[in-house]
């Protein structure tokens, strides 16, 4: 599967962080039946006092009304939604790729569940976002191609060469005495 890079919004409730605020922003949403594929939620560093809650996807008629009754509100945060097959040094190429052009992170979140690889990417500016969705796409596809190569390459070093297989000699010998059946003897030779 390659990897996919969309725009998404998140929908985003301030709490105060206490016992419960969480179940209580999520049953609305769950009674109206919503399917929520992310949920955050986490405390402001430094005012521990406060918190965060934030989901996606929020979509249709029931869904949203939930939502702003829970007091959820649709985020500003320009947000990408990435998702594919994990491969080792992802991140890494992601995370140049960006760095390379100048583009810093809101925020992150990242996970793989399996082989599937999924993450967050928030950025300070739509025109930062669009242009991060461009780079992440380039960045993971040549990641890719990379490990294809690697990996073949990796593949024709693990094959060993066929060597020609040697049957032993045999030398077959029949008892010369008589009375019972012949014995047959047989003797492996090295060589």
């Amino acid at each position: 599967m390659a990897v996919t890079v969309k725009k998404v919004v998140l929908w985003r409730h301030e709490v105060d962080n206490k016992p419960g605020m969480l179940a209580t922003t999520l049953a609305p949403l769950a009674a109206a039946g919503a399917d929520l594929h992310i949920v955050m939620g986490y405390r402001y560093p430094g005012n521990e006092s406060r918190a965060a809650i934030e989901m996606y996807p929020v979509t249709g008629k029931r869904a949203t009304t939930a939502a702003h009754a829970a007091g959820l509100t649709a985020s500003s945060i320009p947000t990408l939604l990435v998702e594919g097959d994990n491969r080792a040094g992802l991140g890494a190429a992601t995370a140049k790729a960006l760095a390379d052009a100048g583009i810093n992170l809101s925020f992150l979140v990242a996970q793989v569940i399996g082989r599937k690889y999924s993450a967050l990417f928030g950025f300070e500016t739509a025109q930062e976002a669009s242009k991060a969705a461009a780079l992440i796409k380039r960045a993971t596809a040549a990641k890719k191609a990379a490990a294809t190569k690697s990996k073949a390459v990796a593949k024709k070093k693990e094959t060993p060469q066929r060597q020609p297989v040697r049957a032993p000699k045999v030398n077959v010998a029949v008892s010369p005495h008589s009375g019972p059946p012949a014995e047959t003897v047989l003797q492996a030779r090295p060589g």
